[in-house]
């Protein structure tokens, strides 16, 4: 009896000292018993606030865009690193960024604790080796140009720690994303990206409210980057690369949708260019041949609308 009361005083201890991750919520307590409705309306009303919680981020995720906007234009790389949900999240947003919007494979670059078998199968006790986050960074000639972005729900996970103290010690940018208010990642990193999702669903679940988070942040910092950087013309990706039937039926819309040409016009002039969109669009409203219209936009480093100011 007594060493249950012992017990009881640690766990008190213990849970007095949790991070908001992994905090119990009152709201789903009795999850495991309600109808399968009723659980999923639960999980959904806990989604509804991820939205609103990286809404009073967005002065951050603004900061962090034009710094790494700054050092691209300078050259720069951007880096993701994160273990567990947030490596598979960097991975999936960096890994989209080439197709989306026509980068060099090298230009947003993701590492996640554990190396790539991590990315299918879970390799738990990787995000604690400290060292290989700043391991996994100079495997690449990580530098002072880059970006580092690490993401850590807990916002002291190891890997990520190291990683980002690497970064900074060799004069680097770095950005914090995670979800529990005052954590080391925060106050280490040069912006810190924080929504404060609060308690999971299921207890300590990261991979959902906070997972989602870090979606919609990197979503936005990658987005953002790409639109500054002239891959954006009004709302259309012109800079998808075509390799696929959809992609090159992509391609069609947006030069018509840009320019309002037809279908064959729009083939017609694709075809002229290599399926280079933006290239096309710009040919087309600016009325220009070939030639002057690639020297053109190089004159104004891609951008279509400082391209078309150019030649009014």
């Amino acid at each position: 009896m007594k060493r249950h009361a012992i017990c009881i005083k640690e766990v008190k201890k213990i849970n007095s000292k949790l991070l908001q991750t992994e905090s119990r919520n009152s709201d789903t307590m009795n999850i495991d018993s309600v109808s399968t409705v009723e659980m999923l309306k639960m999980i959904n009303n806990e989604d509804k606030k991820v939205a609103l919680a990286v809404e009073k981020e967005i002065d951050n995720i603004a900061k962090a865009i034009d710094i790494i906007v700054d050092k691209v234009r300078s050259g720069g790389r951007l880096i993701y690193l994160g273990a567990g949900t947030s490596g598979r999240i960097g991975i999936l947003d960096a890994s989209e960024c080439p197709p989306t919007f026509g980068t060099d494979p090298e230009l947003v670059q993701a590492f996640i604790a554990g190396g790539e078998k991590a990315i299918v199968k879970s390799i738990e006790g990787a995000e604690d080796e400290k060292e290989s986050g700043a391991i996994d960074l100079m495997s690449v000639d990580f530098n002072k140009n880059d970006v580092l972005v690490g993401i850590a729900a807990s916002g002291r996970t190891p890997y990520v720690l190291g990683a980002v103290e690497y970064a900074l010690k060799i004069g680097a940018a770095t950005v914090g994303i995670c979800n529990n208010p005052d954590s080391v990642l925060a106050k280490i990193s040069h912006i810190s990206i924080c929504p404060l999702t609060g308690p999971e669903a299921v207890t300590g679940s990261t991979r959902m409210k906070a997972g989602t988070s870090q979606k919609l942040v990197l979503n936005m910092l990658s987005t953002g980057v790409m639109i500054k950087y002239g891959k954006v013309y009004e709302n259309l990706m012109v800079d998808v690369k075509a390799s696929n039937e959809k992609l090159f039926n992509r391609c069609k819309s947006i030069v018509m949708e840009a320019t309002g040409v037809s279908l064959d016009e729009a083939e017609n002039i694709l075809d002229e260019t290599n399926y280079n969109c933006k290239l096309a669009i710009f040919m087309i409203i600016s009325k220009t041949n070939l030639s002057d219209a690639k020297r053109i936009l190089h004159e104004n480093n891609g951008y279509i609308r400082k391209a078309l100011a150019a030649v009014e």
